[in-house]
């Protein structure tokens, strides 16, 4: 399948086709030439099921909605977004800050579900406490220094925890919500979700500006 055809099949853009294959979390993606979305994997997302969020037990949810893996240079860490190319450490802390966000609704939701193309490749917790970078107002960035990696995925077409995490409710959010499909709406990196929202009905989001 090209890209087009793809991203016509799961409802988004090619670019944001081609940002989920660039994660390598879709199997058998050809990247000498003409980029081509397998067809057995396009199959398989589609057959993914809806996240329900009824389960958390929490108004809202706030969500991450991640790019591929880019490298920065920053005193904590050395890469940013979501990629299978990074080890557990360093996915931590590509996914923990820093995001213009309302830290205390992030906390409030005590999950953080991370999302690519709509689909659901990681799962924070420990968000509790947060750190800011001094910008007052709504521009300020914000990291949560004790979050942790609950689950996070190799393969989105077969979705199996590749972390092993030791806290049972930390093991069972992310059972909950890895490999499912989460849309959201922002115009920065967080977006916040209703969790009334069934499985069966469009979610209605909230937008984190930039």
């Amino acid at each position: 399948m090209t890209t087009g055809q793809a991203g016509t099949a799961l409802g988004c853009s090619i670019p944001t086709v081609k940002k989920l294959m660039a994660t390598g979390v879709i199997p058998g993606v050809r990247d000498v030439g003409r980029q081509v979305f397998p067809l057995a994997a396009l199959q398989q997302l589609q057959a993914c099921p809806a996240a329900d969020l009824t389960a958390l037990g929490t108004p809202e949810v706030a969500v991450l909605r991640s790019d591929a893996p880019a490298r920065v240079e920053e005193a904590d860490r050395e890469w940013i977004g979501f990629g299978t190319v990074l080890d557990e450490a360093q996915l931590l802390a590509a996914l923990s800050g820093w995001w213009r966000c309302d830290p205390a609704r992030v906390a409030a939701g005590a999950v953080l579900p991370v999302t690519v193309a709509g689909f659901v490749v990681a799962v924070l917790t420990g968000l509790a406490e947060w750190e800011g970078d001094g910008t007052v107002g709504t521009a300020g960035r914000y990291r949560f220094p004790k979050a942790r990696l609950a689950g996070y995925l190799t393969d989105l077409t077969a979705p199996a925890n590749a972390a092993t995490p030791s806290d049972p409710e930390d093991l069972r959010l992310a059972g909950l919500l890895l490999g499912t499909r989460l849309p959201s709406v922002s115009g920065g990196p967080i977006a916040y979700v209703p969790t009334t929202t069934t499985a069966d009905r469009p979610a209605t989001v909230v937008a984190e500006g930039e």
